[in-house]
């Protein structure tokens, strides 16, 4: 094919998009034709360094060997069942592996199986209201937990719930540590205690949901004392905590949960992006006596645990728990960091550089001092990386932060080239280059 050609075609799929892909799903000018490892191949021929990982979707790479071998095994046998019709393996054995990974507390854990990360946030408030017989829920300031209406309200951030009200009721929000803009543990405690003198019975409350590494929100690391501090609160309340590991677990962090950092152990655990290896699939896993709470009939879901994405994910459960997954992701992390820290040494827009192990992202900045956010210095790196061969996507609440989510299975020789192009892109962006 000619390039000329390949950029017709290119144009062809952008305009069908146009036309018949609805306005509110936001996309980028990339078309994608092939994927693999840390890879991406456009249908215009052209190759690009992944530093988005399928939205966090894709920590052991695109098509890894192992998941699709296993896939294609399960093809040959059946595609769907429904686990309410009739119980396959697959669903039951990503069970038993959720529940012999979970860092939640208690011996023996359960789980269920759904589509997406918001059904599985949903789902955990099910879940726990149905066990304290309360009806509250509590989040945090930075919080994303899906776009469905009640996820949609549990989310802290107007560019998802602009025009989309009446929200969910019973659904309150506290502060969350934010360190680089000045919001300390302590300052986010003193908040949530005002929040039980002043509108919150927290005797109503059943349950407290928290991202240990806030994903769109801009990445921001819990600070190390925040989760145990929370964990107290809510024992003495009877509150239950609940792990939103959509986008942080699955080996994302160095550890199979991030979690894990803390030395906090959940009631519950959402889990999902990364579990299906990019087939839909996430879970809710926790005690079973809280999972158990609910009688049977009142959870399910006709696609949940689809026997492919469960084949998928029993494949990457093994992996990403494995030893030497494991000390790769952490020597990522380390290797990300140093890396990171240097480019913000030298690219004074950078303001800060945070993150938990290979899941890590710079805040730009218009002056170090003022911190005042720079949200189209951080849209003109990610074009300007894009036009270089790199992916990359923004995120937090104003839009500007560079977050890295680097597939585990990259090359060191990706990992070097996509840094120096995200170095270069930051230069680019800040001259008005890019």
């Amino acid at each position: 094919m000619t390039q000329t050609a390949a950029q017709s075609e290119s144009r062809r799929i952008a305009d069908e998009r146009t036309r018949y892909v609805a306005r509110g799903v936001a996309t980028t000018p990339l078309v994608v034709a092939r994927a693999e490892g840390a890879r991406v191949e456009d249908v215009d021929g052209r190759t690009y360094i992944d530093f988005a990982g399928g939205l966090g979707c894709q920590n052991l790479g695109h098509g890894p060997p192992a998941v699709v071998a296993a896939l294609h095994e399960q093809v040959d046998r059946y595609l769907h069942q429904c686990v309410m019709v009739g119980v396959y393996e697959p669903y039951v054995d990503v069970c038993r592996r959720l529940g012999e990974l979970s860092p939640c507390a208690g011996d023996q854990q359960k789980s269920l199986l759904v589509n997406s990360g918001a059904e599985a946030v949903e789902n955990a408030v099910k879940i726990a209201r149905a066990a304290t017989g309360r009806p509250a829920v509590l989040v945090f300031d930075n919080s994303f937990h899906g776009r469905t209406l009640l996820t949609m309200t549990m989310t802290a951030k107007v560019v998802y719930r602009r025009g989309f009200g009446p929200f969910a009721p019973e659904v309150y929000r506290a502060p969350a540590p934010y360190p680089y803009r000045g919001v300390s543990t302590d300052q986010a405690l003193t908040g949530l205690d005002l929040l039980f003198r002043r509108e919150l019975d927290p005797a109503t409350v059943a349950c407290m949901v928290l991202e240990p590494v806030q994903g769109e929100g801009g990445f921001i690391p819990m600070p190390h004392d925040f989760p145990a501090a929370l964990l107290e609160v809510c024992r003495e309340h009877g509150i239950l905590y609940v792990d939103d590991e959509v986008q942080s677990g699955v080996g994302r962090t160095g550890t199979v949960w991030a979690i894990e950092h803390y030395g906090v152990e959940p009631d519950v655990l959402v889990s999902g992006k990364s579990l299906g290896g990019g087939l839909p699939l996430a879970a809710v896993t926790g005690r079973a006596e809280v999972v158990d709470a609910v009688a049977p009939g009142g959870l399910g879901g006709t696609f949940g645990g689809n026997p492919l994405s469960c084949a998928a994910a029993a494949v990457i459960l093994d992996e990403v728990s494995s030893p030497a997954c494991l000390a790769r992701a952490r020597e990522l992390g380390a290797r990300l960091s140093g890396r990171l820290d240097d480019i913000a040494e030298r690219v004074d827009v950078v303001g800060d550089v945070r993150g938990l192990g290979p899941m890590i992202a710079l805040e730009l900045v218009r002056d170090r001092d003022t911190k005042e956010p720079a949200p189209e210095l951080a849209s003109a790196a990610v074009q300007a990386a894009r036009d270089r061969g790199l992916i990359l996507l923004s995120c937090g609440l104003y839009g500007n932060v560079v977050r890295v989510l680097v597939p585990l299975v990259i090359t060191d020789d990706d990992l070097a080239r996509g840094l120096e192009i995200l170095e270069e892109s930051l230069v680019a962006a800040r001259s008005g280059a890019a």
